[in-house]
C-alpha cells in the first residue's frame, strides 16, 4: 500500500497550516507553506483548490491573504484530507469496485486480506486529527488518549 504524493503533500501542508494558524490569527500564504515544506507552489494551489471545495480550508484574498482551516485542527481528520484530494485508500490492485484483479475479473486469493487492510488504514487515518499530528501525539504509532 502506497499513498501518493497528492495525499502526503496535502496532509503535510494542512499540518503546516494548522501549526501556523495556531501561532497567528492571520491567513497563511501558500508560498510560505510551499517554501517550508519544499512542495511546488503550483501543486499546492491545485491541492488547496480541492481542499477548499471540500470545506476543509477557507481562502482570504488581498494583502495578508492566504488560507485558514475551516474548522479546528482537532475536528479535522487525516482521512478527510486524503479523501478531499481524491486519494483512494485501498490496498487491493483491483481497478474498479466489484470487479477482481484477475484477467477474467475474478478476485485474487488474497483480495479479502488487502481489502481489510485498506479498511484498517482508512479507520486509523479517520481516528487521527490534525491536532494529533501537530501535537506529536503519534509516537510509536499509537494515538495518545
Amino acid at each position: 500500500m502506497r499513498l501518493s504524493t497528492k495525499g502526503r503533500y496535502a496532509v503535510m501542508a494542512m499540518a503546516d497550516l494548522a501549526r501556523r494558524q495556531d501561532a497567528a490569527e492571520r491567513a497563511v500564504a501558500l508560498a510560505d507553506i510551499a517554501a517550508r515544506q519544499e512542495i511546488s507552489l503550483s501543486y499546492l494551489e491545485q491541492l488547496f483548490a480541492r481542499l477548499r471545495r471540500k470545506g476543509l480550508v477557507q481562502s482570504a484574498r488581498g494583502p495578508g491573504g492566504g488560507y485558514r482551516l475551516a474548522r479546528a485542527a482537532d475536528a479535522t481528520t487525516i482521512a478527510e484530507i486524503v479523501h478531499a484530494v481524491d486519494e483512494p485508500i485501498r490496498a487491493t490492485r483491483c481497478s474498479s469496485p466489484g470487479k477482481g484483479c484477475m484477467l477474467k475479473g475474478e478476485r485474487c486469493l488474497t483480495h479479502d486480506l488487502w481489502e481489510s487492510l485498506g479498511h484498517q488504514i482508512d479507520n486509523y487515518l479517520g481516528s487521527v486529527s490534525l491536532a494529533d499530528v501537530i501535537g506529536g501525539r503519534l509516537a510509536g504509532g499509537q494515538r495518545a488518549a
